[in-house]
C-alpha cells in the first residue's frame, strides 16, 4: 500500500514546542485522524504505520510527540507538579487549533493515549467525529489489579525476582530488567524480533524517562507514578461519538480493564485481535488496517 506524502514541523505550545507529522492533505474535507501515543513519555514512532490509512481512506493522519519526548521540547528538570493530565489535554487542544483541524477530526488513542483521548472526548468537543480507544485501561486502579493477575502467571521465580527488586527500590538493576522480559514478550509485543518502529519508541522512553518515570513508573506493570489512582470512568457516559475499542487477546490491557468503556460509552463497538497483545497494529497489521479503514470510511 502506497503512503501519501507527509510533512513535519512544530507548533508553539506556550513557551514550548510540539512536534508533528501530517500524512495526506489537511484540506481534503475528510476528518483528520489524530494519533495520540502511549506512555506517557513514549513517542509517535511505534504508531507510524497508521500513516497508511491516509491513502486507504482519504483521511489525513496526524502523528505528534507529546511534550517531554521525541521531537517535542524535553524538560528533564520538571517535577510531578508539572507533568499533569491537564497539561497533555491542553497540548492536544493546542495542536488541533494550530493545525486548523479542531472542527473535523477523529482521535486514535493507544494505551495511555486512549485514556487521554477518552477524557478529551468526554468534554464533547464540537469537531470530534469519532474515537478509537486502543489497548487502554479505563482506570489505573483496574490496570494495577490486572497486572497482579498477569504477573502471577509468569514463569516460576520471575515475579518473585520482580517483587524483590521493587521492595528494595532496585528496579534499575540488570536482573530486574531481564526479569521484565517475559512479561513484555507475552503481553506487550509478541513479535520476535520487535519491529523497528516499536524499538524506536521503546528506546526513546529510556533516553529521557522523565515523563514515564514520573507519571507511570519504571515499567508497564509497576505503576507507582502520579497516574496510579487516575480513572476516566466518570467521563465515559458523556462521550457522544461512535467509538471503536481495540484490544488484543493477550493484551496487558485485559478485558477487565477495557470493560468499562463497553459498559459506559453510549455508542461503542469492541474489536478483539486474537493473535495480538498490546500492539495489534504491528502484530496483525492487515486485519488492523481493514478494521480501521472500515471505521474511518463510516465517519
Amino acid at each position: 500500500m502506497a503512503v501519501a506524502p507527509s510533512r513535519k514541523g512544530t507548533v508553539p505550545f506556550g513557551e514550548y514546542k510540539t512536534w508533528y507529522r501530517v500524512t495526506g492533505d489537511l484540506d481534503s474535507g475528510r476528518p483528520a485522524l489524530v494519533v495520540v501515543h502511549g506512555g506517557p513519555g513514549s513517542t509517535h514512532d511505534y504508531l507510524l504505520n497508521l500513516a497508511e490509512l491516509a491513502e486507504r481512506t482519504g483521511c489525513p493522519v496526524v502523528h505528534y510527540d507529546q511534550l517531554g519526548n521525541g521531537g517535542s521540547t524535553h524538560l528533564p528538570g520538571r517535577g510531578a507538579e508539572f507533568w499533569t493530565v491537564q497539561l497533555f489535554l491542553d497540548e492536544l487542544d493546542n495542536l488541533l487549533q494550530s493545525l486548523g483541524i479542531a472542527d473535523n477530526y477523529v482521535l486514535y488513542g493507544q494505551s495511555w493515549g486512549g485514556l487521554l483521548a477518552a477524557r478529551h472526548a468526554g468534554d464533547r468537543p464540537e469537531g470530534l467525529r469519532g474515537l478509537v480507544i486502543a489497548n487502554a485501561p479505563a482506570s489505573y486502579p483496574l490496570w494495577l489489579q490486572e497486572m497482579a493477575v498477569l504477573r502471577a502467571q509468569l514463569p516460576p521465580g520471575v515475579n518473585e525476582t520482580l517483587l524483590r527488586h521493587e521492595a528494595a527500590g532496585t528496579t534499575n538493576s540488570d536482573e530486574y530488567y531481564e526479569a521484565m522480559t517475559p512479561f513484555y514478550e507475552k503481553h506487550v509485543c509478541r513479535l520476535k524480533p520487535w519491529p523497528r518502529d516499536y524499538q524506536a519508541s521503546f528506546y526513546e522512553v529510556y533516553n529521557d524517562p522523565t515523563v514515564y518515570f514520573t507519571m507511570n513508573g519504571p515499567n508497564e506493570f509497576h505503576v507507582i507514578g502520579t497516574l496510579r489512582d487516575w480513572s476516566v470512568e466518570p467521563h465515559l457516559p458523556d462521550i457522544a461519538v461512535p467509538t471503536l475499542l481495540v484490544s488484543g487477546r493477550h493484551d496487558e490491557a485485559t478485558p477487565v480493564t477495557v470493560q468499562p468503556y463497553q459498559d459506559l460509552i453510549p455508542d461503542v463497538r469492541w474489536e478483539i485481535f486474537e493473535e495480538s497483545s498490546h500492539l495489534p497494529h504491528l502484530e496483525e497489521p492487515e486485519l488492523f488496517q481493514e478494521v480501521m479503514t472500515a471505521y474511518l470510511k463510516s465517519r
